[in-house]
């Protein structure tokens, strides 16, 4: 079974049709206990192989995706790609990058830039093409423009195709885009973090014809309502170091937000999951949801999720209830969004 709803990138990548909901990857190595080759395999193959002829799955990856901001991620994509050779040209590879060797802060010299991208295609041993590089945040020591023409020298030279921007304001957005057409932009986009700038920015990316990888559309597995306490959070995983996962009080607070998702998806006959998926996918064409998940079975469902077209009524109760409850804590770490490098 294949999915129905497809789009298509933006700026240099706007001929590229993919499907409309993408595959993070993030968890299978970014924890403790990373996710064994054959069951990542298994997971990823499972989302290539529901899109329709023709069609790419949007995967998402990251230069320092593992506990000790190592290229773990890539390495294990580039066993993927080694043994499924065929699935390269069925995928199309977002990698995030642009930060400090062996860190999470930013780095947008241009000598950073380039060892970042290097190190990258170097991790992935040529088993697949770079289709698209992004600066995972803003680097406040050196202007967009900058940024984005030294990457626009880097395409130049054949190191990867198309340029993204990540966890950026609407101005930055525009900002970058006058120096070189931006294919997609990544951003937070669900339920529970509908933030001011978040709708800046889905609106300025229609504006320009930009696409949106919509990272964490289930709130990073809040949303779906299998979660009933801070403990059952594994130890060692990151979430435990978010503010709304890690105090009980706003844990707790924040539940009741799901509940009334819940009542949604339950009128709808869908589950939880699928519902914020489908909600985010909703908010406009190019509007890639980005749910990550090592399960084959559930990865196929995501894929899926897209399909379930909502009603206006159903939608308007989704928007009630995002503009009428207020979440506790913050996306990140509770300090402000200084500290998590955010809406650069």
């Amino acid at each position: 079974m294949t999915v129905q709803s497809i789009t298509s990138l933006g700026g240099t990548a706007s001929h590229i049709k993919v499907g409309k909901v993408g595959h993070g990857l993030m968890m299978m190595t970014w924890t403790p206990n990373p996710t064994a080759d054959e069951v990542a395999f298994e997971a990823i193959k499972a989302g290539v192989d529901s899109m329709p002829p023709g069609v790419k799955m949007l995967v998402n990856s990251a230069e320092f995706y593992s506990p000790s901001f190592g290229p773990a991620n890539l390495e294990l994509l580039s066993r993927f790609y080694e043994k499924y050779p065929d699935y390269a040209e069925r995928t199309f590879l977002s990698v995030k990058g642009g930060t400090q060797p062996g860190g999470a802060t930013p780095d947008a010299s241009p000598e950073n830039l380039r060892r970042s991208v290097t190190a990258i295609n170097a991790a992935l041993r040529g088993t697949k093409r770079l289709d698209l590089f992004e600066c995972a945040r803003v680097d406040t020591h050196y202007s967009v423009e900058h940024m984005v023409g030294v990457l626009a020298g880097l395409v130049k030279e054949g190191l990867f195709d198309h340029i993204g921007m990540s966890e950026c304001s609407a101005a930055s957005l525009r900002k970058g885009n006058a120096v070189h057409p931006i294919a997609a932009v990544e951003i937070e986009v669900n339920a529970w973090s509908m933030e001011p700038e978040t709708k800046n920015v889905l609106k300025t990316a229609e504006e320009l014809g930009i696409a949106v990888v919509a990272y964490a559309p289930l709130g990073r597995g809040f949303l779906t309502g299998e979660l009933k306490k801070p403990e059952d959070i594994p130890e060692g995983d990151m979430r435990r170091n978010f503010v709304r996962f890690r105090n009980p009080e706003y844990f707790q607070h924040n539940l009741a937000l799901v509940d009334k998702l819940k009542e949604i998806a339950e009128a709808k006959g869908v589950t939880p999951a699928r519902l914020c998926i489908a909600f985010v996918a909703s908010l406009g064409d190019k509007v890639i949801p980005l749910p990550g998940s090592s399960n084959a079975k559930r990865t196929a469902e995501n894929a899926h999720s897209a399909d379930t077209k909502l009603t206006k009524e159903e939608l308007d109760a989704i928007w009630h209830i995002i503009d009428s409850y207020e979440v506790k804590g913050d996306r990140y770490f509770g300090v402000g969004s200084e500290a998590a490098h955010l809406w650069g």
